[in-house]
């Protein structure tokens, strides 16, 4: 189905533009030029060999941060061309959500973090605008991939707004607030433009059922278990009935196509009630309006939160799971430590941005590289250090 352009999508050629002013392309949108740089960056690449819920899976089919981040476009696409918004800077938006996580997913986060103290915390959220803004070095001309304004607001803030520069649990966010505080103004304080909150949703719906997928391809629980979560159950049921017999991979797969097509139809549903309630016609009354414009109804909100926890108890908190993210805390911790304590152990280029700097930055420069390091480069590294 092909939708029109709705008044409050964004337009590219009302883009706010970019740090860092460059001819336009004389064949591509502003957001369109933004996708592609996201997707040809170096940082990007990396996310195929950085863990998503497994780490450094030895099954084939297991997803990553990378095949992650292009379910979640494809998903956000959609919803996207249904709604009339922006599809390229929505596909933008999904892609680079996850640029700035370290290996060992969520474990290596929350290594980081607590390492950071100190120094400002470290969030992957805040670490993605970090890598677009200045760590992927693509051009001679600036630090970062200079994209456009509409771009690292949404990446910022496909969340919701950023209040006071600080995460959902008080971290800090020190290169949000300082973009904050430039001429890249980026309104932590507003609600984001659609595009971002499809893509936030996206996510949401996407590692939900790709998580519960992956967790009965590895056996970690069985379709019994997983069955008890209510309306997850009756989806089963209904796949059941339809293809009596069907072998139980075809099942799954099935049974996770229904439960996302009924979540985006439900998100579809309360987006359009939303918009008509609050009378949004413009790309400004999105950022003014008291609420998130794409979300979820009621009904569907509680079926996300029962499977969340069931995940949450049965897979993220599976002893086999655990024992990975234990041995990813160790290597990400023993890395800060070695190279906080010995700078001469980072790679040469690295030292180099290290010139006069004080422990602060050091501590910095030192997450950004650990940061960027995929899952077995992080282990390479860390056999490295071990023998220095």
């Amino acid at each position: 189905m092909i939708t029109e352009r709705a008044s409050f999508a964004s337009d590219p050629a009302e883009s706010r533009g970019r740090l860092h002013v460059q001819p336009p392309s004389p064949t591509r949108t502003p957001f369109q030029r933004d996708r592609d740089r996201i997707i040809h960056s170096q940082a990007f690449r990396r996310l195929m060999h950085k863990t998503q819920v497994f780490i450094s899976p030895r099954r084939d089919h297991l997803r990553t941060r990378l095949t992650h981040s292009l379910e979640v476009a494809q998903i956000a696409r959609s919803i996207a061309r249904t709604l009339g918004a922006n599809e390229d800077l929505t596909e933008a938006l999904a892609l680079s959500h996850d640029l700035g996580h370290p290996p060992f997913g969520h474990t290596g986060e929350q290594a980081l973090h607590s390492v950071m103290q100190g120094f400002g915390g470290f969030d992957h959220n805040d670490q993605a605008l970090r890598v677009l803004v200045k760590l992927e070095r693509s051009y001679p001309q600036f630090e970062g991939l200079n994209l456009t304004w509409e771009t690292l607001e949404g990446v910022v803030k496909h969340n919701g707004p950023v209040l006071d520069g600080r995460d959902d649990d008080g971290t800090t966010l020190p290169t949000t607030l300082a973009w904050f505080n430039s001429q890249m103004d980026l309104e932590l304080w507003a609600q984001p433009g659609i595009e971002a909150q499809i893509a936030g949703i996206a996510d949401d719906i996407a590692y939900n059922h790709h998580d519960m997928d992956d967790g009965l391809r590895a056996q970690l629980f069985d379709i019994d278990a997983v069955s008890a979560v209510p309306h997850v159950g009756t989806a089963f049921e209904s796949v059941r009935r339809d293809f009596p017999g069907l072998d139980w991979p075809l099942v799954v797969s099935e049974t996770v196509r229904r439960l996302i097509g009924d979540m985006v139809a439900d998100v579809l549903a309360e987006t359009r009630r939303r918009l008509e309630e609050e009378g949004v016609e413009t790309a400004s009354d999105i950022r003014r309006a008291r609420r998130a414009m794409v979300a979820f109804g009621e009904t569907m909100r509680e079926n996300e939160r029962a499977l969340k926890e069931f995940l949450y108890a049965n897979m993220y908190r599976n002893p086999a799971v655990e024992d990975q993210r234990r041995r990813g805390a160790v290597v990400v911790t023993t890395l800060f430590e070695r190279f906080l304590a010995d700078p001469t152990l980072l790679p040469t280029a690295w030292q180099r941005s290290l010139s006069g700097a004080d422990r602060a930055s050091t501590a910095r420069v030192t997450a950004d590289y650990i940061a960027g390091m995929t899952d077995r480069y992080a282990r390479d590294e860390h056999e490295r250090v071990l023998r220095a």
